[in-house]
């Protein structure tokens, strides 16, 4: 069964970082562009980061300079390091995988994880 689970995620203080990872099972990531999207309540789905199978990159204006996404297909993993963090950073984090070029529309992508909560509070 392919399948898509993300961690990390948890209570930060604002200035405060976490790391999420994006764990594969059932299928290899190599050939799959990654990406990372969020939502708060009340607010709409929004992409916030995407690698393809080839490196490229992609970044919210929002978090640009703060996340790096990265990949490590050994491991069939995802990861979105993020620095830096701040209140409106708090909402469910989701992985996606799809057979496209890095983008952060979520329309290309095919499977998608449940989600791991990032809260940013003092």
């Amino acid at each position: 069964q392919w399948q898509l689970v993300e961690s990390g995620g948890g209570l930060v203080q604002p200035g405060g970082s976490l790391r999420l990872s994006c764990a594969a099972s059932g299928f290899t990531l190599d050939y799959y562009t990654i990406g990372w999207f969020r939502q708060a309540p009340g607010k709409e789905r929004e992409g916030v980061s995407s690698i393809s199978s080839n490196g490229n990159t992609r970044y919210a204006a929002s978090v640009k300079g703060r996340f790096t996404i990265s990949r490590d297909d050994a491991k069939n993993t995802v990861y979105l390091q993020m620095n830096s963090l701040k209140p409106e950073d708090t909402a469910v984090y989701y992985c996606a995988a799809g057979i496209t070029v890095a983008t952060m529309s979520p329309i290309p992508y095919d499977y998608w994880g449940q989600g791991t909560q990032v809260t940013v509070s003092s």
